[in-house]
This record gives C-alpha cells, sequence and structure tokens, in this order.
C-alpha cells in the first residue's frame, strides 16, 4: 500500500459543507451500534485489548452514550475538533499486552488504530446505506475523501490508510476474509441475553424487560447479520436468506420513513447538534462542548483511569 505524502500543514477539521456532518451523528446511527463494536472486536490487536482492558460489559449503555460525545467530537467540534482526537488517542496509550496466543498487541498499533477508525467510517456509509435512503457512488467516494481528512486530526501515522476508494475497498475485503477473527470479545458482544433496559426504556418493570429483552436482543441481532459483509457472516456461522435480504430491506426503509417525521435538529446526537448549532448561529463559536450527562459516566473508582472519557459534569 502507498504512503500518503507528507502534509505539512496543520489537519482541517471537517464541517457543515462536509457530507460526513449530514450522514454522522444521526441516531440511526445507534442501530448499527452492535455490527460496530463486533466488526471492532474482530481485529485481532482491538479485540484483545477490549477483553483484557475494558469494563464495557460491566456497563455497556453508559459506555456506548458517553463514547459517543468525544468521537463525535472528532467531527463536530470545529477548531476544536484536533484537540478532542488528541484526547480520543490518548486514551489508548495504556491499552496494551499480550494476547492468549502470545502475539503482542497496542492499541495504538496504527493498523489496529485505523482499523477502528476504518469501522467508524464504513459504519455511516452502512447506516445511510440500510437506513437513510441509500448512497450514490460519487457520495461514498467524497466520504471516503472526508474520513482520510477525519482521521489525519488523530495525529497518527497514515501508513495504512488507503489512497483510493477502490484501494479500501480491496483492504476491507481483505480484512473481512483473512484478518477478523471470532474471538470472545466479538461473541460477547453480539450476547445480549443479559443486558439492561436501554436508559430510554428505564421505566418498564424488571420483569416485563425480562420478557421483551429476548425479541429485542435477537431481533438487533438479526438486523446486525444483516449488515456484516458475507465472508464475516460466514466467520461467524451466520446464515442470511434472500427472505431475511427483502425484510432487512423493508425495516430499513420503514426507520427511513419514520424518521422523516422527526425534526431534523432532534435526529442529531447532542454533541453534532452542538456542532450544527454553532455552524447555523445557535450558539456562539467559542461555547463550552457538549459533554455527556453524569448518568453516562464510569463507576467512581475508574473515573480517573487514563482510558475513560470522565468529564466534570454534575447533570
Amino acid at each position: 500500500m502507498r504512503s500518503h505524502p507528507v502534509d505539512t500543514n496543520l489537519p482541517t477539521p471537517l464541517g457543515p459543507d462536509s457530507l460526513t456532518w449530514k450522514y454522522f451523528g444521526d441516531w440511526r446511527g445507534m442501530l448499527q451500534g452492535l455490527w460496530a463494536g463486533s466488526m471492532q472486536n474482530m481485529h485481532p490487536g482491538l479485540g484483545a485489548g477490549v477483553e483484557e482492558h475494558s469494563h464495557f460489559f460491566d456497563e455497556r449503555w453508559e459506555r456506548l452514550f458517553r463514547s459517543l460525545y468525544p468521537i463525535g467530537g472528532v467531527v463536530f467540534d470545529g477548531d476544536r475538533a484536533q484537540h478532542t482526537a488528541e484526547q480520543v488517542r490518548g486514551y489508548h496509550e495504556t491499552v496494551k499486552g499480550v494476547d492468549r496466543r502470545g502475539r503482542r498487541y497496542h492499541a495504538l498499533d496504527p493498523e489496529t488504530f485505523y482499523w477502528a477508525h476504518a469501522t467508524f467510517f464504513m459504519g455511516t456509509i452502512v447506516t445511510a446505506e440500510n437506513f437513510m435512503g441509500g448512497l450514490t457512488e460519487a457520495e461514498k467516494r467524497q466520504l471516503f475523501t472526508e474520513h482520510i481528512q477525519w482521521y489525519r486530526l488523530y495525529g497518527m501515522s497514515m501508513r495504512p490508510v488507503p489512497e483510493t476508494w477502490e484501494e479500501f475497498q480491496a483492504y476491507w475485503g481483505h480484512m473481512c476474509r483473512n484478518v477478523l477473527e471470532d474471538n470472545k470479545a466479538t461473541r460477547d458482544v453480539l450476547n445480549l441475553s443479559t443486558i439492561g433496559a436501554p436508559p430510554f426504556m428505564a421505566w418498564l418493570p424488571a420483569p416485563l424487560w425480562s420478557i421483551a429483552r429476548y425479541p429485542i436482543a435477537h431481533g438487533f441481532v438479526w438486523l446486525t447479520v444483516g449488515m456484516y459483509d458475507q465472508p464475516v457472516r460466514e466467520l461467524l456461522g451466520f446464515t442470511w436468506s434472500a427472505r431475511d435480504e427483502r425484510l432487512h430491506r423493508v425495516v430499513g426503509k420503514a426507520v427511513n420513513a419514520a424518521f422523516h417525521l422527526v425534526p431534523v435538529r432532534m435526529r442529531r446526537h447532542p454533541r453534532a447538534r452542538a456542532g450544527w448549532d454553532r455552524a447555523e448561529g445557535r450558539r456562539g463559536p467559542d461555547a463550552p462542548l457538549v459533554h455527556t450527562p453524569a448518568r453516562n459516566l464510569p463507576p467512581v473508582h475508574r473515573r480517573g483511569e487514563p482510558i475513560h472519557y470522565s468529564p466534570k459534569v454534575t447533570h
């Protein structure tokens, strides 16, 4: 893979004129949350880091919802986006070790860190293709170009980053066929058998959630399998029929239709909404960044650990 030319200029954050701002940060992206988590964890180094360093499975909803803020901030924080990206990179500095097969790993290994970013980029495409009406080939190419601009903000080596959309497609296919592994971290992500009710269903009594959990969990795994590339389905032992494909498309169209009834501003995650509000003059350009509410913070005894995003918030 050819290396990108050395860029002596400071990285440039994406802005409201980008397609990434249009598609990333939409609440529909939550529907590919299991897809993103499992695709990331199938990478050997990333999966090992999650298995040995993460407490994700002790607080699944809280970790998921709070992580949206810094990840989204790298896209939507404007002239503060590079600082947010450097913070995100910093959370990964101590995540390293030796996995069960004796392989060394580090979350800041260039190939490992880029794989996580590649899933964010492809997650944008997956969300748009499945739940937002689809993309043209030109739009995919533009999103690819923007994902490189986005990635430069982290200050990581650009060595693993493909230079063209065609090279990226070859890279993605190679990863799905030859690199990704069926491992414990991936299976744990896909196992929703004991997951608690999401925050927006906290009002539901526990006995009722225990009844509702099975069909909801089964449905989300099915939705996720429909978003996998075929080699990934085969790796994990899932089958997918023509009937599944037709029903998946119907569900995607229904989601898209339902979201068209939601005001555009409310379709966006708070960090994305704040970025748009600054761009459109609803908030001052120097308004404080929006952070996760206190309900999503790590447990008190873990808030000082360097792997956690844990802003000082009181609400």
